[in-house]
This record gives structure tokens, sequence and C-alpha cells, in this order.
């Protein structure tokens, strides 16, 4: 699980940062939509993880809650992108 979340939870800088370097609207959407695809999966190990007592819970539950505002900043971004606004 943890190189999982490692995998995941480094997939979410980097589709980002690479999204601000995209040759196209197109490119620059499916790069946000992997990064929130990453974050999103990066919560299922968190919660995973919170669930059979690996961690600190209350740490767990605060990285949980950090992860979800960030889900929800790319999930607007990619709805404004999309331009269903």
């Amino acid at each position: 699980m943890g190189k999982q979340l490692l995998r995941s939870g480094t997939s979410i800088l980097s589709n980002y940062v690479e999204a601000w370097s995209a040759s196209s609207k197109k490119d620059y959407i499916n790069f946000f939509t992997y990064s929130l695809k990453s974050s999103n999966e990066s919560k299922v190990w968190l919660s995973l993880l919170k669930d059979i007592n690996k961690g600190d819970r209350k740490e767990l539950g605060w990285l949980l809650g950090e992860l979800q505002e960030i889900s929800n900043i790319i999930a607007s971004g990619i709805i404004t992108m999309k331009g269903k606004r």
C-alpha cells in the first residue's frame, strides 16, 4: 500500500505541473483529469490505512481532508476548462 500511495500521491503533482506545459486544451484537461484520478486513488489508500489502523488516525484523517480539498479544486478547474459553468 505504501508504494501505491507514493506513486499516486506524487502523480497528483506531476500531472498538475505537466498540464501547464500542455500543447492543447484537450491535453491540459487530460492532465488535470489524471491528477484528479490520482488524488482519488490516494484517498483510497489512505482510507484503507486508516481502516486497518496503520498509522496515526488523526494524521490520516487530516491528510484525507487535504486530499478532498485538492480534489475539489482540481475538479472545479476541469469543469471550468470544459466550459460547464
